[in-house]
């Protein structure tokens, strides 16, 4: 388990950034960097995303985001914990603490992170609260919330695994009430989520994970891209095969014969930042996870690609700190903006190289 206070990791930063400088190295990473003029400006981006999450945040943790709440709840808090404040140290702890008294609040008798009667797609609420949640576990300095997560999170995974369908993926639903339907972009959050509680120390039984490896690979076309669903096989998706990517990286699988087929379908239809008309209205939703993709490859081709992503998110700000919604609301824009913007803070272990 990951339990580091933020003062320690950043004297680690800077200590790693001192050793840089006498590297003979450092004049090749240095220019890999982005400029001062471009970095300042991204991070007055952040600051006013930031900011314009924590005054639209309730005083009971949750956002006025009718579909999805706790879906779109734990993203915008999973967006602050990026920004290096933790559930107790930092400007925004806050509402992340806020944000994990909500999510706690709706976990259900079963396990399920979220509510049934009023989410007709419960698992998204349920993978991206995992993530959250287990994310702030090893900063939480208070007993009693400590506890409460461990008992939220032991329950999430137990529902996971009873949720999976036959194939090894999962649906909106559970597989009981989906009929045992399974698509792409549930399995990811899911797996996501689950990773992230192994490495807070939740047990989480490895075969869950496996059976999850397998239905993303039964689901791989010709063209190494992923298909909406084992039951639905079609056309390519690109946005499903960069979060398959992220989720097989979070389960450890990189040196699978697949991987570089599903990179390569995502670099030809990705790299260039691609158009929002072109990804069926999930422009947020696939580069949330392919720019994870690409800064956890690294190399020479992560800067340029960032350069170009944040370039693009910041030029489309609002003048509130939002971004615009297409389809579902302007907090989860934000959220998902906001933790594109901070990979490269490197503060969430979940998405460290």
């Amino acid at each position: 388990m990951m339990n580091r206070s933020i003062p320690t990791r950043r004297k680690f930063l800077t200590g790693l950034g001192t050793s840089m400088l006498a590297s003979p190295l450092a004049s090749n990473i240095a220019l890999a960097a982005p400029s001062v003029d471009k970095n300042a400006r991204w991070e007055e981006t952040i600051r006013r995303g930031l900011d314009y999450l924590a005054k639209t945040q309730s005083s009971r943790g949750q956002w006025n985001t009718p579909p999805y709440p706790a879906a779109i709840a734990a993203l915008a808090g999973t967006a602050m914990i990026c920004q290096g404040s933790t559930i107790t140290q930092g400007p925004y702890a806050k509402y992340i603490a806020r944000t994990a008294d909500y999510l706690i609040s709706q976990s259900q008798k079963n396990g399920l992170i979220g509510d049934p009667d009023n989410d007709q797609r419960y698992t998204y609420s349920h993978g991206f609260a995992m993530l959250f949640l287990s994310q702030v576990l090893g900063e939480e300095g208070l007993q009693d919330r400590r506890d409460d997560l461990v008992e939220v999170l032991n329950g999430a995974v137990s529902f996971c695994g009873k949720a999976q369908t036959s194939a090894g993926g999962w649906g909106y639903v559970s597989a009981k009430d989906g009929n045992d339907y399974d698509e792409g972009s549930t399995t990811i959050t899911q797996v996501q989520g689950l990773r992230g509680c192994r490495n807070a120390g939740i047990p989480v039984p490895g075969e869950i994970i496996e059976a999850a490896k397998r239905y993303i690979y039964s689901c791989q076309n010709e063209d190494g891209g992923i298909s909406y669903s084992s039951q639905q096989k079609g056309s390519s998706r690109p946005a499903i095969t960069a979060a398959s990517l992220a989720a097989l990286y979070n389960a450890g699988d990189y040196d699978s014969k697949k991987v570089p087929e599903m990179l390569a379908y995502c670099r030809k239809e990705l790299y260039s930042i691609s158009k929002e008309d072109s990804l069926f209205g999930h422009w947020h939703y696939t580069y949330l996870y392919y720019a994870q993709v690409v800064y956890r490859q690294g190399g020479e081709e992560w800067p340029g690609f960032r350069d170009r992503l944040y370039d693009r998110i910041s030029d489309e700000q609002l003048g509130d700190g939002s971004w615009d919604s297409p389809m579902i609301h302007k907090v989860y824009t934000t959220a998902c903006n906001l933790i594109m913007l901070q990979l490269d803070k490197g503060y969430l272990p979940i998405f460290q190289r």
